[in-house]
Parts: structure tokens; sequence; C-alpha cells
């Protein structure tokens, strides 16, 4: 069994002890992570030193940020093809578009809107984990997503923090 942290738009240009404290509370147990962009600094990765990192460069990333990390990637665990990336535009159909962007994925993880998902579109799981900061600009809670992967299955379920 694998299991995988998920969070997007944490948004900081350096660490401070409040994410240091929540990434230590969240994900101590897992041993992969996912970011789905939007880290802004690249020091926002160091926390997950230890631990098997996949992260996308998101619109709010500054330039350094933004050339070391793609804007997509594809990866694959345990026979589950998990497609990656922050999303941009329109809240509206986003995802349609991050569909479009993975159409043989079993998982597609993005971030982008701030508002955690947890669904399936068909047969494909959706997760976005929301905004990991406590409030975001829309006011909602600090969210992430725990993702499990067993017997060739995925799950996902969102957190507050």
């Amino acid at each position: 069994m694998i299991k995988a942290g998920v969070l997007s738009d944490t948004h900081l240009c350096q660490l401070d002890e409040s994410y240091l404290r929540n990434c230590a509370r969240a994900f101590s147990d897992c041993e992969i992570i996912f970011h789905a962009g939007d880290l802004t600094n690249l020091s926002v990765l160091e926390p997950f030193a230890n631990k098997r990192v996949y992260a996308v460069s998101g619109n709010m990333c500054n330039a350094e940020t933004r050339k070391a990390l793609p804007e997509k990637r594809l990866v694959k665990l345990e026979g589950i093809t998990i497609g990656l990336t922050h999303g941009a535009g329109s809240h509206t159909n986003i995802e349609d578009r991050v569909f479009e962007a993975f159409p043989n994925a079993d998982c597609i993880i993005y971030g982008h809107t701030h508002l955690p998902v947890c669904h399936n579109y068909g047969p494909v799981l959706l997760i976005n984990p929301g905004s990991f900061q406590p409030v975001s600009r829309w006011g909602g809670p600090g969210t992430y997503a725990i993702l499990t992967i067993d017997n060739n299955s995925v799950r996902g379920k969102i957190h507050q923090l």
C-alpha cells in the first residue's frame, strides 16, 4: 500500500513555523508527496526532503520554480497512472480541461481553484486538495488530501488542517 500526501497553492515566499508544523502533522506517515503547483518558491518542498516528491509549477510560481518544475507530469505508481498539473483559466470548466490533458490517467491531481474536490469523473478519480494555507484568499480553511493506492485501486480523502 502507498500513502501519498497531496497539497497545492501554498503561496509561500519563504518557510514559516506554521507551514513546517502543518506539513509534519499532515504528512508524517506519507512516503510520497504530490504538490499541484503555486508553491511560489522551491523552498516549499524542503520539509519533504526524506520523501519522494512530484511537483509541478503554477501560475504564481517565481521564475526559478517555473524553470525547475514542469507544468504537468504523468506518474505511474503500483499500476495506477496519475496526472499532475496545477490547472489554469476559469474555475468553471477546469475539470474538463484537466481531464483532456490526461485522457488515460486513473487519477488526476490539480490545484488552482483553492477549492477542495475529491470525486470520480467516470472511472477517473479527480483530486484538488484546495489551498494548504489555513486561510486562503477565498476564505476557506487550509486543506490537503491523502491518496491511498492499494491492490490496483486508488482512493482519496480531503482533510482540514
